[in-house]
């Protein structure tokens, strides 16, 4: 596999992150649900920039690698672009649309549980995004949640083009119809979700968990605080990673992200699968330290935090 080559298609969006120190299960009456009015008083609001596609590039491109973005912006993310540019990553390939910038407003409580509401805009002029340039190149296809019509094409042209393909739906999964999520099934040779996803996903394509993971050759579930499972019809037995620890835990969005930056990364370099679960736990224990789900990421520090967790050293 050339570990030159790597698209990651998805979104891009000017993000606004909140938090509040209360619990959702506090403040959420079961037997009111039907008249549910909620407001929370929030510590902290922060507009950053983000989208599942630009923050995946965002860290796998500090760890050395140049991806390509495949998405679409509107013209206010002039300096957003520029910005993703100077990291290494190749973003001549992003769609300019005369709607604005797809934006996520999320509000996260004391026990990470999160509420968000996403604008697609110019994410839903996506569907135009071919593949067709990187046939034959063996090229890795990320394909990250953005419009459902534009995901099930793009992994309709990785099964006809022969390209390799990471299937993450993320949380999509809910939007997209039977038929996208089934051919991203069949087409995938890494599928990765989280377990509430994962559930979603069995469900809305009439299987189960289990045949889902006896049919993909590798199933990744992220599991938070409690890590990732590794699984699959090519891996004979579960490979269980755990959450490496941060420094301080400061806001869990971006977290999953940046895991799927660190997988990609060994995968590229045909590492263990191990290996690139353990990465992508590393990478991840990183954006947990900062508000927003884009960080800098120092190769150094990464390294030393590998080896700390997992008592082996790796090159980046």
């Amino acid at each position: 596999m050339d570990s030159s080559r790597l698209i990651i298609c998805g979104s891009i969006a000017l993000d606004r992150i909140m938090n509040f120190s209360g619990r959702y299960r506090d403040l959420i009456k079961p037997d009111k649900l039907h008249v549910l009015s909620l407001s929370v008083l929030l510590n902290k609001l922060e507009e950053t920039p983000g989208g599942t596609a630009a923050n995946i590039a965002h860290s796998v491109a500090q760890l050395g690698e140049h991806p390509v973005l495949l998405g679409s912006v509107g013209p206010d993310a002039a300096d957003y672009l520029k910005s993703l540019a100077a990291t290494g990553i190749d973003t001549k390939h992003v769609r300019v649309s005369k709607l604005p910038t797809a934006s996520f407003n999320v509000m996260t409580d004391s026990d990470d549980n999160q509420i968000g509401g996403f604008y697609p805009g110019a994410m839903a002029d996506a569907s135009g995004l071919s593949l067709k340039d990187w046939a034959g190149h063996g090229t890795l296809v990320c394909v990250s949640a953005h419009d459902p019509a534009a995901m099930h094409a793009q992994v309709n042209e990785c099964a006809e083009l022969g390209l390799c393909l990471m299937y993450d739906p993320g949380q999509q999964v809910s939007n997209s119809p039977a038929e996208g999520l089934q051919a991203g099934i069949r087409a995938a040779e890494v599928l990765i979700v989280n377990d509430y996803e994962l559930s979603v996903l069995a469900e809305k394509t009439a299987t189960t968990i289990e045949q889902l993971k006896n049919t993909v050759p590798i199933v990744i579930t992220t599991l938070g605080k409690d890590g990732s499972v590794i699984e699959g019809s090519q891996v004979p037995e579960p490979i269980n990673v755990p959450a490496c620890k941060p420094a301080e835990i400061v806001d869990p969005t971006g977290a999953g992200d940046a895991y799927r930056a660190g997988f990609l990364y060994g995968y590229l370099r045909q590492w263990q699968l191990l290996d690139c679960g353990r990465l992508g736990s590393v990478v991840a224990s990183f954006v947990i330290e900062r508000h927003g789900t884009q960080t800098t990421l120092s190769k150094e520090a990464i390294i030393r935090r590998y080896q700390e967790t997992f008592n082996k050293e790796i090159t980046l």
